[in-house]
């Protein structure tokens, strides 16, 4: 894994991304009518690591998210769920500069 510093400030640029109070206890995943296994635990654990290259392989996922709120109206945590989905979108939509880049 090759850590990039910069991933999560580029994320903060897209929004409100904050999934620092995860506490990866697997609810949301287990409630997604999706069922989306790499939304959001796994997913923000990479971005929060700085790992660009797994939450860049997972954009379909990203993309794939009702924001129906389900995952985050029974998180224990309280994670804004949706709201870093959207930041996770924003800045893959943005193209922020260097994001997509190898």
């Amino acid at each position: 894994m090759k850590v990039d510093t910069g991933f999560l400030d580029a994320l903060k640029l897209g929004g409100e991304f904050d999934a620092r109070l995860c506490i990866n206890c697997g609810t949301c995943t287990a409630l997604c009518p999706l069922g989306l296994e790499i939304l959001p635990r796994r997913l923000f654990r990479h971005a929060l690591l700085g790992d660009r290259e797994r939450v860049l392989g997972e954009t379909d996922a990203i993309f794939s998210c009702l924001l129906c709120r389900l995952c985050e109206a029974n998180c224990p945590a309280g994670v804004h769920i949706a709201e870093n989905v959207r930041a996770l979108r924003a800045v893959l939509n943005q193209g922020v500069q260097g994001l997509a880049e190898a």
